[in-house]
């Protein structure tokens, strides 16, 4: 599973201290107590038997993990007596889609794209030919995740799992992730310096968890070693391979803008309603590009409006679920999915996207939750207003005459806290 990566860390005041016997404590401005060093060695003392069980020798447990101390300016973390912190988010779920889907990073990121589709022509049609996905697609995907291997990767990994392990909000998730990037070590994979990651330890060009590496990374240069760090071919041919592990379908696109009716009803966007992609078409959802689909005619279909009734409409089939499960984001996978097409040769989106604004996370879960209360929404309450939330509001605004736009507003939110004093009309 990816994980959520690339969020801005959080920057904590940090004073270190020496305490009675020599114990280094961290004592966070504005907080009480403090995170004892000593206590954290004993639980990495006690992580020893998992790692030799994976095959990890005693000399590499104790080069990766003597004088290792937790990073506490790292996100997600929940620290006693540290008042609790936004949790770290990404910038797909924190931006609009007129912010993420900046036209300017776009365009140059297909530019820098397309001169990497001719200088890798050769390795991406094998690569393509092997696992079934697109050279472009699997380009959009490097220069999302780190534009195109040019990021520089923030964090130790080792220590930011490490923290995650001992302090974060998946404990156990991060735990075996931190064993089994250990078991990188002793394999050979990469070396304890170069083993650089997100605050929340995703590595690699690809951006993979250690168990993710064990899961897809791709040996394509032939030489005897599963590179995500520093091997271009290695790189591309394991997001391929997690791509296809992940189902996606050979010779498919991933979506097509449309134009949605004037009359439609956006609770029928969201990932259950499906029809053919022609059925679509013939019932009024016409490609923004005036084109018919020359292909996935009879291939089914979601709609997706990701602004609601404002901004671009999409008929998304199976690989743009694929893509989503990449990142789970939807603005992530239109990132993608655009840069692609760019890639391939295609222009921007026909549609602009509108200045909608967006509402702080603890805003959305108030919403989620007066949803959920109401017997409208039965999904997570995770600050997010994905599919399923933005469908669930419509229902909503249907119930309460309001305003049709599946779009999670100030003035919803406040008809939502008047409506907590009156009783509840019946659900959909």
């Amino acid at each position: 599973m990816k994980s959520n990566t690339h969020g801005r860390n959080r920057q904590f005041v940090l004073r270190r201290t020496v305490v009675v016997g020599a114990v280094t404590a961290w004592v966070v401005f504005g907080g009480s107590v403090a995170i004892a060093s000593g206590s954290f060695q004993t639980w990495l003392a006690g992580l020893w038997p998992e790692a030799q069980a994976v095959g990890v020798s005693r000399a590499t447990f104790e080069a990766a993990t003597r004088g290792l101390e937790p990073d506490l300016t790292l996100p997600d973390l929940v620290i006693p007596g540290r008042p609790e912190r936004p949790r770290g988010e990404q910038a797909e779920f924190v931006q609009t889609p007129a912010d993420y889907l900046k036209e300017a990073a776009l365009a140059r990121l297909a530019a820098q794209g397309r001169k990497l589709l001719a200088e890798h022509r050769a390795t991406l049609a094998a690569i393509e030919q092997q696992f079934g996905v697109t050279g472009a697609v699997v380009l959009a995907v490097w220069g999302r995740e780190t534009g195109y291997g040019a990021a520089k990767l923030p964090h130790s990994a080792i220590r930011a799992l490490a923290t995650q392990a001992y302090l974060g909000r998946r404990k156990e998730q991060f735990r075996a992730e931190l064993v089994l990037a250990l078991k990188m070590l002793e394999e050979g994979h990469v070396a304890l310096a170069a083993m650089r990651s997100s605050w929340a330890g995703a590595m690699g060009q690809p951006q993979l968890l250690p168990s993710g590496f064990y899961k897809h990374a791709v040996d394509f240069d032939g030489d005897g070693r599963r590179d995500i760090f520093g091997s271009v071919p290695d790189s591309l041919a394991t997001i391929a391979k997690h791509l296809a592990d992940l189902g996606w379908q050979r010779g498919q696109r991933w979506a097509y803008e449309v134009r949605a009716p004037q009359t439609v009803d956006c609770t029928i966007a969201e990932p259950a309603t499906q029809l053919p992609v022609a059925e679509w078409i013939r019932r009024g959802y016409a490609p923004a590009d005036g084109r018919a689909p020359a292909r996935d005619g009879t291939a089914p279909a979601s709609l997706l409006l990701p602004e609601g009734t404002y901004g671009p409409a999409f008929l998304t089939l199976k690989n743009y679920y694929v893509l989503k499960d990449y990142n789970f984001s939807d603005l992530y996978v239109l990132f993608v999915g655009n840069l692609a097409d760019r890639i391939a040769g295609a222009g921007p989106f026909a549609t602009p996207w509108s200045q909608a604004a967006q509402l702080r996370t603890e805003e959305v879960e108030a919403i989620q939750r007066h949803l959920t209360a109401r017997a409208f929404y039965a999904d997570k309450i995770d600050g997010k207003a994905g599919m399923l939330t933005r469908a669930a509001l419509g229902a909503y605004q249907k119930a309460h005459g309001l305003r049709l736009d599946c779009w999670p507003t100030r003035a919803v939110l406040d008809h939502m806290h008047a409506a907590q004093r009156s009783p509840a009309p019946p659900a959909r």
